[in-house]
């Protein structure tokens, strides 16, 4: 059987391309399609694989400005030819899951999340103050035909399968389509505690600095609470965060996997303010023995265990996160009851899930 994998883009090993690559070792011959490819960005797991990239790659600075190109996407994922494979895996959140695969040809996506630029979190992207004049006029011309399209290009799909079921709601929503729920693993074993005693006065955040993480709401609690924040990675919101900003807070831009761990290991815990599809991010904290402080809604609803693993604050506010701040300073948290919960959600059941639900089909 010919296999083809479909993924949005390759320019860095996140949450989707863990999952991609699962799937490279899932499907060893597979060749891979994406719209565009920066070498060197992912793991050598997928770069071994035979690429494919579409016509965007040949635009001068894609690779940094790729988001631009949001209304020539549709057209660049149907331009793959799929015709020699029987079997087409799509890994979604954006259009890929838009790949026209042969008549009699099997497409399962394993979707991560329904285009969110262009649905429930359009304002987040393209609202007052959050992009500007001419980015706000430009999608609000082409975002009624990017949702027809993508509600379209979903019959294109014979198998949904979705990494929560906050999402598996949103394919029924936008969709009117059925998927089941497979959830993406965590690196629990590289992942894990440190000695014990080594616990600095400090909260973290890993995140992309993007609109849709809420990030300033984070900035704006511990400005005022004066404790001390550490934010690892990087993107389009973070000049704004860091003028918004007071000293406590320190950006240090996106880091190596080691470095993540150490700082998992010493944090006094993980703060994830954002409405997230899924979020592998606390379960990494998590099988480090690190409490997650979550907003209550999405996908950390399926992942963190209230006053067992972490807190939730309900209300999208700084006054309602810096309470659960509080309330976790004064919990006595277990590392290893934290670490044990991140184990359901291993690379080994990810995969034993994955075949099963292959071999079903």
């Amino acid at each position: 059987m010919k296999v083809a994998l479909v993924h949005d883009w390759l320019t860095g090993m996140r949450g989707g391309e863990k999952v991609l690559e699962v799937m490279c070792e899932i499907f060893p011959d597979a060749e891979l399609f994406t719209l565009l490819h920066v070498p060197g960005s992912v793991s050598q797991t997928i770069e071994n694989r035979p690429i494919h990239t579409s016509f965007l790659q040949k635009f001068p600075s894609v690779d940094k400005n790729y988001r631009y190109f949001l209304p020539l996407m549709p057209r660049a994922v149907e331009s793959f030819d799929l015709k020699r494979f029987d079997l087409v895996v799509s890994t979604s959140h954006c259009v890929a899951k838009g790949a026209i695969p042969r008549e009699n040809a099997k497409h399962v996506c394993y979707c991560f999340t329904p285009m969110r630029y262009i649905w429930d979190q359009y304002d987040f992207y393209f609202g007052q103050g959050r992009s500007g004049p001419l980015a706000r006029w430009g999608m609000k011309m082409v975002s009624p035909r990017l949702r027809a399209w993508d509600v379209k290009s979903s019959s294109r799909v014979n198998h949904f399968i979705a990494d929560s079921i906050h999402v598996q709601k949103r394919i029924n929503k936008y969709y009117k389509r059925d998927a089941e729920v497979i959830y993406p693993h965590a690196d629990t074993e590289f992942y894990s505690p440190g000695p014990a005693g080594v616990q600095e006065d400090f909260y973290l955040i890993v995140s992309a600095l993007a609109p849709y993480k809420r990030l300033e709401l984070a900035v704006q609690a511990f400005n005022e609470l004066g404790k001390k924040l550490k934010i690892i990675g990087s993107g389009q919101n973070a000049d704004r965060l860091k003028k918004e900003a007071k000293p406590n807070i320190e950006f240090l831009g996106w880091k190596s996997n080691e470095v993540i761990r150490e700082h998992y290991r010493s944090a006094k815990a993980l703060i994830f303010p954002g409405t997230e599809d899924f979020g592998i991010v606390p379960l990494e904290a998590m099988s480090a023995g690190l409490p997650v402080i979550a907003f209550g809604e999405g996908g950390a609803l399926e992942t963190v265990v209230e006053n067992q693993t972490g807190l939730f604050f309900r209300e999208p506010s700084a006054a309602a996160l810096q309470e659960s701040v509080h309330q976790s300073e004064q919990t006595a948290w277990d590392k290893q009851k934290i670490r044990e919960h991140a184990l359901r959600f291993s690379r080994a059941n990810f995969v034993s899930r994955l075949k099963s639900f292959f071999g079903k089909i």
